[in-house]
This record gives structure tokens, sequence and C-alpha cells, in this order.
């Protein structure tokens, strides 16, 4: 059975007094996460260990980073290695987000290498894809995110492929007080499933998990989270706002 999940996307936000806080305050949550059900917290490099430490207490409570880079290690200045966060213990990391592929030019084929890597460190990637406005607007959006998919994910065995968690997320809707409507996310939901039953079978489409992202809050989150192939969400600024992340989680 696939995991539903909440992803916290903290991105460039936080100082160590507030992540201390924050981190403090989901810890001692009362949370509904179990073996299916699981919270993720994308947090700041700088505040990894932090994470990891805070949220020992609770198995269901995991750690991501939010970006690695596609060589192991080396003369990379700057960069994050995957043995970096194998050795302090993340199990996860964000993949792809809309904003590493505009302000950082990154590729579907760099991110191909980026998600072999991630696996070849059993750490698991969570990938994300989507389209812009003016995509959406020419209702080419299938097409658009099917090659984001092909090219960065198509490679990988049946095996591998159940490994990666995906995270759709319109781009004309992050950050912008936009949200799809559930209609709209169950659509591309259904459609990113079956583009992987097209290439892996449905038994293996079905056991991914497919996250919706693009202003997540406690008041869409249950409709959102109700479709039935939308399995959970990648959620940013609402996120740093406690009780609004602890209702998206629990719903």
């Amino acid at each position: 059975m696939r995991k539903q999940i909440a992803a916290a996307n903290w991105k460039m936000n936080g100082t160590l007094e507030q992540a201390n806080t924050l981190l403090d305050a989901f810890a001692s949550a009362a949370l509904d996460v179990n073996d299916n059900r699981l919270a993720i917290f994308a947090v700041p490099a700088p505040y990894l260990i932090l994470a990891k430490e805070k949220l020992a207490g609770n198995p269901y409570l995991q750690v991501a980073a939010q970006n690695i880079y596609s060589k192991k290690s080396g003369a990379y200045t700057g960069e994050i290695s995957v043995e970096m966060l194998q050795s302090i213990g993340i199990n996860y990391v964000v993949l792809g987000h809309s904003e590493r592929r505009e302000y950082f030019n990154e590729s579907n084929a760099f991110l191909a290498d980026k998600v072999n890597i991630a696996l070849e460190y059993n750490i698991t990637p969570i990938f994300c894809c989507g389209e812009p406005l003016n995509i959406r607007e020419a209702d080419t959006q299938n097409a658009y995110v099917a090659e984001q998919l092909t090219e960065s994910l198509f490679h990988l065995s049946a095996e591998a492929i159940q490994k990666v968690v995906i995270a759709y997320e319109p781009i004309w809707a992050i950050g912008t007080g936009k949200t799809a409507s559930s209609a709209q996310a169950q659509e591309m939901h259904a459609y990113i499933r079956s583009h992987f039953a097209a290439k892996y079978g449905a038994d293996v489409a079905n056991n991914i998990s497919i996250l919706y992202g693009g202003s997540v809050k406690a008041n869409n989150a249950v409709e959102l989270f109700s479709q039935p192939d939308v399995d959970g969400g990648l959620v940013g600024g609402a996120s740093l706002i406690v009780d609004e992340f602890v209702q998206i989680i629990n719903a």
C-alpha cells in the first residue's frame, strides 16, 4: 500500500531560534501518523542534524534535505552530497523543485543523475514535477509533465521507481494563493499514475505515492487529500505555521 505523506518544505526560511521553536512544537504535537502516514520535514541544510535530534522520538516524523549534488564527493564547493546525508541519517531528499529548475537551470537529465545517486545511497527522492501558467493555459500540461517524468525517471527499473515519491506542483499555484481545484489536482494525479502504468504496469503505478503541492492550507487539505490519486501534500508556507501544518498532517 502506498504511503500517505505530508511533507513540509521550509525552503530558505528560518533562523536557528525559529527552527528550534518549530521543531519542538511539531515534536510535541498530537499528530495522526503511523506506519502508512508520515510527516516529512525538508529543512534548510544547517538544521538537518537539529531536526533529526528534535524529531527522533517519533519514527513517523522524518527529515528531508532540500537538495543534493549529482556526485558523491569532490571539488564542488557549497554542494551537499548523498554521503553527507547518509552519514547523518537523512532518508529523504527533495529533487526537481520548480525553483531549482527555474533559478538554477536544473535539467531533466541532470535530475536523472541526482535521482540515481540518491537511490544508490538508499535515500528516497521526493521528485517534483509541474507546469507553469502558460502551459496550463495552452492545455498542454499533461505532455509537459510527462516529459519531465520520462526524461528523469523512466530509465529506472520497476523496483526502483516504487522507491520514488512524486510531488506534482502546478507552478502557477506555488506561493500565489491560487490552488488547483480538487478536481484539477485529481485529474493530473490520475494522469501521472496512468503515465507510470503505461510504462511499468498498474500494480507498480498504484504503489507510487503522488503528493500535491501548491498553496496547500488547512482549509483545503481535507478536500484535496480525499481525492483517490492524491496521497498527501508538499507544503511550503503553511508548514512554517505550527497549527496550520498540524491540521494538514492530520487531514
